[in-house]
């Protein structure tokens, strides 16, 4: 299912986003522009991210570190 409609991003893409440590709209917009046009989808982002588990904020949440070193480079 679409959730913007604007740049044709899915669920399953948001959700593969979020999986590799978007953990926020802004972070969503940042990999995939979704939530950057109309903005009609930031609410639905925002629901679908709050349901998934963030690796990042688990670590947060954990004290513990939410970026690491040994996340490879982007070079």
């Amino acid at each position: 299912m679409f959730v913007c409609s604007c740049f044709g991003v899915t669920e399953e893409q948001v959700r593969s986003h979020a999986e590799a440590g978007a953990c926020t709209p802004r972070q969503i917009a940042s990999a995939c522009k979704a939530g950057t046009d109309c903005g009609g989808c930031v609410r639905r982002i925002q629901a679908l991210l709050g349901r998934g588990a963030c690796p990042r904020r688990q670590l947060a949440d954990q004290g513990r570190p939410p970026l690491t070193t040994d996340l490879p480079d982007a070079a």
